[in-house]
């Protein structure tokens, strides 16, 4: 994923963070002219989220409410597309309670729907809002998306018409959530089902492909270790990212299989590499609830003789919400052997400063909102700094997400954060790429 985002920062909207629409149809244009400058299909792809009786919000919660839902989708926007798109993407926002996301890269119409339909699960998820001073709500979404393909000889203008009058039908209508903007009907193949029946196979037909995302160390930028990360690849659909590949498996109970998987051929892969190199393993709410895990986890540390000290565990805040109680012991019993864990994603969703205090951790791994900012917000990196501050308090080593300039890595360092992941130094790669990376450095 290359996110363009950044590069628009100068025209960003104060409550999301995202640039305007004026930016995003400024992008649009360059990608649409110079595919057609070069004779090239334009392998552009665009949708528009909008979210239905959103006014329900502001009079049940009030305007604040409203204002932290809007900035809570554009979160979850830009998190999915960092996740599950390859190529260069925007994320905009629109006027009202609308979003829009474009994308340049090639991507079939069920791909492409498969996504927004991932998407639209996303947004919907329920989430807390703060309803007044000793009051609290929950706060549930219903999204309706328009989803577009670019064709030859159109430009923005007449792109996001075609978006617009698509969303606007859609939002007058009940139960339908999702239209492509040419009115037609859906691609057959993409149901649920459909996938599910798919993903059972996949393990066996060796489909589920583990890529390494680079971890670096500061100040000196050495290689440090890398993520794993999962990638299915679809016969039929192309390569499916792991935000819909892991929704997939959990919808159809598959989601322990999947991941023991994936950490049997990352611990085998990484195994290889220089024993300095540390591997960092997500682990989901269905892992740390299975009684099995810390002794399935530790037969696998055995099977490939990897050391337990070299490896780290992500949890995320949305996986201990399930059950903490579950969740302490579990990775106190696997920390006892070495195994480290860093709580990811810190600074997204609702913080819970509890898990400071019960879980054993070694890092806190900040989402990549965390650090979009630092550079041209003072208010962005005086939290920055907060957060170290506590960190170093706790004994615990940060580990900054999402690093995509310079000028990011540079602030970073100042300020004293150990490690960083991003495209400024690698996009993630291949066993095979990481292996050469790791002899080179």
């Amino acid at each position: 994923m290359a996110n363009d985002t950044e590069r628009d920062g100068a025209l960003r909207d104060r409550l999301t963070g995202l640039p305007g629409l004026d930016a995003a149809c400024a992008r649009l244009d360059g990608w649409l002219h110079g595919a057609a400058a070069e004779g090239k299909p334009p392998h552009v792809h665009a949708l528009l989220v909008g979210l239905r009786r959103f006014d329900t919000i502001n009079l049940t919660f009030g305007p604040s409410a409203g204002d932290g839902a809007l900035a809570e989708v554009a979160l979850r926007l830009t998190q999915f597309a960092g996740d599950e798109l390859d190529g260069a993407w925007l994320a905009a926002r629109a006027s009202g309670g609308r979003f829009l996301l474009i994308a340049h890269e090639e991507c079939s119409r069920e791909r492409w729907q498969l996504f927004a339909s991932q998407l639209a699960d996303r947004i919907a998820a329920p989430f807390p809002a703060s309803a007044g001073p000793t009051s609290t709500g929950i706060v549930r979404l219903s999204p309706r998306i328009a989803l577009l393909r670019g064709v030859e000889a159109e430009n923005a203008e007449s792109a996001i018409d075609r978006l617009d009058e698509t969303l606007a039908r859609l939002m007058r209508q009940n139960g339908r959530r999702m239209a492509w903007a040419t009115g037609e009907a859906a691609p057959p193949g993409t149901t649920t089902a459909r996938m599910e029946a798919d993903l059972l196979g996949a393990i066996d037909r060796d489909e589920i492909e583990v890529l390494f995302q680079p971890q670096f160390a500061l100040p000196d930028d050495r290689l440090s270790g890398a993520e794993a990360l999962a990638r299915w690849r679809h016969p039929r659909l192309g390569r499916i990212g792991a935000g819909t590949l892991f929704s997939i498996a959990e919808s159809s109970d598959h989601l322990v299989p999947l991941s023991r998987h994936i950490a049997g051929q990352a611990l085998e892969l990484a195994r290889r590499w220089p024993a300095h190199l540390r591997l960092s393993l997500n682990v989901t709410p269905s892992d740390l609830s299975a009684g099995s895990y810390g002794e399935e986890l530790l037969r696998l540390l055995g099977q490939t003789g990897f050391d337990p000290q070299r490896l780290t565990l992500e949890v995320t805040e949305q996986t201990l919400l399930h059950d903490v109680a579950v969740a302490a012991p579990v990775l106190g019993e696997l920390t006892a052997r070495g195994v480290r864990v860093a709580l990811d994603d810190f600074g997204a969703g609702f913080c819970n400063f509890r898990y400071l205090k019960v879980l054993p951790l070694h890092y806190l791994k900040l989402d990549r909102s965390m650090v979009d900012g630092i550079v041209s917000d003072p208010r962005d990196l005086a939290v920055f700094r907060a957060i170290l501050a506590m960190a170093k308090a706790l004994d615990l080593d940060v580990i900054a997400e999402g690093i995509e300039s310079e000028a990011q890595r540079d602030a970073i360092a100042r300020e004293g954060c150990a490690f960083y992941q991003g495209f400024l130094k690698a996009q993630p790669m291949s066993a095979e790429d990481f292996a050469g990376l790791a002899a080179r450095s």
